[in-house]
């Protein structure tokens, strides 16, 4: 009997076989987009968590701790105020840390931004939020930087490339490049002063990061000494057009500068959290002179703010699930007409109106369960677009990943919605009029 009920669904979905695949796309689209949702918000956060590395507060002195963090982490723009140096010895001065790295930003390379540093950047300071600094290497869950090739900067005017800024410019180790004054931004994308080139101080490419998945990739980072020393050349230039070439020992204090300060203060054995963190953080927010920003905390707050947006297009997403199993429900109760007879010609042959009911409540079911992984297998591929996209644009690497439960939720509310929709249809085939449907046609 199983195998009678299965042949006579296939037989029904094939007879009507354009409608029954544009009602399965219709489901598949909507699971599709509803699993993508859910997929890329999640590996979204989980992106940018990524890019905070292990340090525990960022110093900057940008108009707010969110800025703060897009710009010293992301590269959103060159931060708009500086930090004199004597700042930074003051303040690494006043409270223990395991690490204070500098860093300045503001010049470029074919677009891409420039980060000076210290070395203490690649051997303390890591993209994953796993490394502890304190430890021996061996010993770490985590991992510092790597290099695919060379190695990194020791002296100034030496560059290291992230993985992706290698990439787009196509710059090898060895090569000499020259770096552009200012971030191209849209503001001042077409503006050609914002963006002359250092051309009296080449740099040589000495290494290539391996791609780490974090927003430093895109980065170009070279030592503060080189910084410092083409902007003071500047500086020199303008007042005494005939002065020489500037070297580090012409430096002054209003020429050592830097706009961030990536922090990581002392931890317990096996945690990453520092007991100091409150009471180090409330002294320097006393400070109206920087800002203090807490980079895991400013990213959660960046997605409470734009979950109001998540929401929606969840909502949306919900809508179109919903949109599906009514056409489940239109495309089976518009076959009604034309199935009639053949209702009634299954009920002269000893079906009941409990079996009719059951074959057309089980054809809608699987419908929705064929569109339900018709949409999975949408959803794979439409993450994995999506996530190409950002690596390209942004320079993030999204890892796409289905929290089980959800899509377990999402295709069994599939399942669900089409069986409902069956019901309708049922009924009408339920009370179909056998005497009346067996009338010779004409």
């Amino acid at each position: 009997m199983a195998m009678s009920d299965w042949t006579i669904i296939c037989r029904s979905m094939t007879s009507r076989r354009f409608s029954t695949v544009t009602t399965i796309i219709t489901v598949a689209v909507a699971v599709g987009l509803m699993l993508t949702l859910l997929s890329m918000r999640d590996s979204g956060r989980k992106a940018f968590e990524r890019g905070t590395g292990n340090m525990h507060l960022l110093i900057s002195n940008d108009s707010s701790p969110l800025v703060s963090v897009l710009n010293g982490i992301f590269y959103a723009n060159a931060p708009a105020r500086p930090i004199p140096w004597s700042t930074f010895n003051q303040l690494v001065s006043t409270f223990p840390h395991e690490y204070a790295i500098p860093t300045q930003q503001g010049d470029s390379y074919l677009g891409l931004p420039v980060m000076a540093t210290s070395t203490e950047f690649f051997s303390k300071f890591s993209p994953d939020a796993n490394y502890d600094p304190s430890k021996p290497k061996e010993k770490q869950a985590g991992s510092p930087w790597r290099l695919a090739a060379g190695r990194f900067f020791e002296r100034p005017f030496e560059v290291v490339l992230g993985a992706k800024a290698a990439e787009e410019s196509g710059a090898e180790v060895g090569d000499v490049i020259e770096l552009s004054h200012g971030m191209k931004t849209r503001r001042n994308q077409d503006s050609p002063a914002e963006h002359h080139t250092h051309s009296d101080f080449p740099y040589t490419v000495v290494g290539i990061l391996e791609l780490t998945g974090s927003s430093h990739d895109r980065a170009v980072f070279t030592d503060l000494n080189s910084t410092w020393i083409i902007h003071a050349h500047e500086r020199r230039h303008r007042d005494d057009p005939t002065s020489p070439s500037t070297t580090q020992a012409d430096l002054t204090d209003a020429d050592r500068k830097i706009t961030g300060i990536y922090l990581r203060l002392p931890t317990r054995e096996g945690s990453n959290i520092s007991p100091l963190l409150p009471t180090v953080a409330a002294k320097l927010r006393a400070d109206p002179s920087i800002t203090v920003a807490q980079p895991t905390k400013e990213i959660k707050s960046l997605f409470e703010i734009v979950s109001s947006i998540d929401q929606i297009l969840l909502a949306m997403a919900s809508a179109v699930m919903v949109s599906s199993g009514i056409a489940i429900m239109l495309a089976l109760y518009n076959s009604m007409e034309q199935r009639r007879r053949q209702i009634a010609v299954l009920r002269v042959l000893g079906c009941s109106k409990p079996r009719i009911f059951g074959l057309i409540v089980t054809e809608s079911a699987i419908i929705g369960l064929i569109g339900a992984f018709a949409g999975f297998g949408l959803a794979f591929v439409g993450s994995r677009v999506v996530a190409v996209a950002m690596k390209h644009r942004l320079g993030l690497v999204i890892d796409p990943t289905f929290d089980p439960k959800a899509t377990a939720g999402v295709l069994l509310a599939s399942l669900v919605l089409a069986s409902a929709a069956g019901v309708v249809p049922a009924l009408m085939a339920y009370r179909t009029p056998v005497a009346k449907n067996l009338r010779p046609i004409g």
